[in-house]
């Protein structure tokens, strides 16, 4: 029996509350890589420990993606996008006293706070706007709501070179800390805010009754799932991925600042943003290009161009190994979506606990980060640690292999 579809008007304002959580979490992604450079200096880190922002941040996508879809199944999307939007607030005003005690395990815990809700939200915000609407039309809102996203990332890394980077290098670690406190405070007022509009507003019943018969999947679906060797290629390039993706904007500002030395955050922190929007410039040229190229084979193109590209940041340094990491962005952009979306294919029922599983896999964005550090450490230069994404986009390569050989 098909779903009733609530009438045109009455979805406007839910449609527009939704959308915007995408932009939200995109602020919160790539804050964490202007935060990488300004607590490494603060607290006077290595790139490993600096490198524990994102293994925070992710961590919490790890251990909350299932149980967010477990309660978005027994309550309900809104009720899973209010408890997102409270974690993610609450994590975004624990930002105030954990610069008040300059304490970097408690800005990790507030990091971790945070991701906690975004698990939540990205758990719930994907499919509630699939299903405010028609199923024919349910691919162009999500692709709709998705382009909010990457604006999301620039808007953060901008908030993050104007208000929390500084090119003084005479502030005291009181004031350096302190450079946090204003931004996050508002965001996690705005955060607040936004939630309560959702739950004042009138959403249709799909939106607010439990999702009992769409749920994550029995126990059963979980245990065939991790039987599936096609699936688990998926999940593995999912890891790698993100680890990937997450690696490189994470140390770019400080690839930036070693390859071009003199170079000050904040104009180093300008080529991130460079990358983002170079990114999100690839997004729509990667929808064009389907139109005549195959998913799965222009996967396998991008990925190994964005090996290559980090190959050569590893090895040349300088101007050409800064505008080779700025160029992978554009490559990255078609990887996630087409990973998920080749994995979960011929899944039928499974589908929802295929979702949880690919979400969980996000915790390569806690390892890779951290093993760049290492390498960095290890070698004296993050210009070296660029070998690692380079190695990550070779796995990706050979998920688009193994797939075009055993379509679905």
């Amino acid at each position: 029996m098909s779903r009733p579809i609530p009438a045109r008007a009455s979805l406007k304002l839910p449609i527009v509350l939704i959308v915007a959580l995408f932009f939200l979490w995109g602020v919160a992604n790539n804050l964490n890589d202007v935060l990488i450079s300004h607590f490494k200096g603060l607290f006077s880190l290595g790139d490993f420990g600096a490198g524990l922002v994102q293994s925070a941040f992710y961590l919490g996508y790890f251990c909350l993606a299932i149980p967010a879809a477990l309660f978005m199944r027994s309550f309900g999307y809104r009720a899973a996008v209010l408890l997102g939007l409270g974690l993610y607030g609450l994590g975004a005003l624990l930002f105030w006293p954990a610069a008040s005690a300059l304490s970097y395990p408690a800005f990790l815990a507030a990091l971790f706070i945070i991701a906690s809700g975004l698990a939540f939200l990205e758990t719930s915000a994907n499919p509630l706007i699939a299903r405010l609407g028609s199923a024919e039309t349910a691919s162009r809102r999500l692709n709709f709501a998705q382009a909010f996203n990457p604006l999301g990332s620039i808007t953060g890394v901008l908030i993050g070179r104007a208000f929390i980077l500084s090119d003084n290098a005479t502030l005291d670690r009181a004031s350096a800390a302190a450079a946090v406190q204003i931004p996050y405070l508002c965001i996690g007022i705005g955060v607040l805010v936004w939630a309560l509009f959702i739950r004042l507003a009138p959403f249709p019943d799909i939106a607010t009754r439990p999702d009992v018969e769409d749920g994550v999947g029995a126990a059963s679906d979980f245990a065939w799932l991790l039987r599936s060797p096609r699936f688990l290629i998926g999940v593995l390039a999912q890891f790698f991925y993100v680890g990937a993706q997450v690696g490189v904007w994470s140390f770019l500002i400080r690839y930036v600042e070693t390859a071009l030395p003199g170079t000050p955050a904040t104009q180093a922190a300008g080529y991130l943003t460079a990358s983002l929007i170079v990114f999100m410039i690839g997004r729509f040229a990667g929808a064009a290009l389907m139109g005549r190229i195959r998913p799965l084979p222009l996967l396998s193109m991008f990925a190994t161009i964005a090996a290559l590209l980090c190959l050569i940041a590893s090895i040349v340094g300088g101007m050409p190994g800064v505008l080779a990491l700025v160029a992978s962005s554009f490559f990255m952009s078609i990887l996630y979506p087409t990973i998920f979306a080749e994995a979960v294919d011929g899944l039928g029922a499974r589908t929802k606990a295929g979702s949880a599983l690919l979400v969980m896999a996000i915790v390569g964005g806690a390892v890779f980060p951290a093993v760049m550090g290492l390498v960095s450490d290890a070698s004296g230069s993050i210009v070296r640690a660029m070998i690692v994404p380079a190695g990550c986009f070779v796995v990706v390569l050979a998920f688009g292999l193994f797939h075009l050989r055993r379509p679905a």
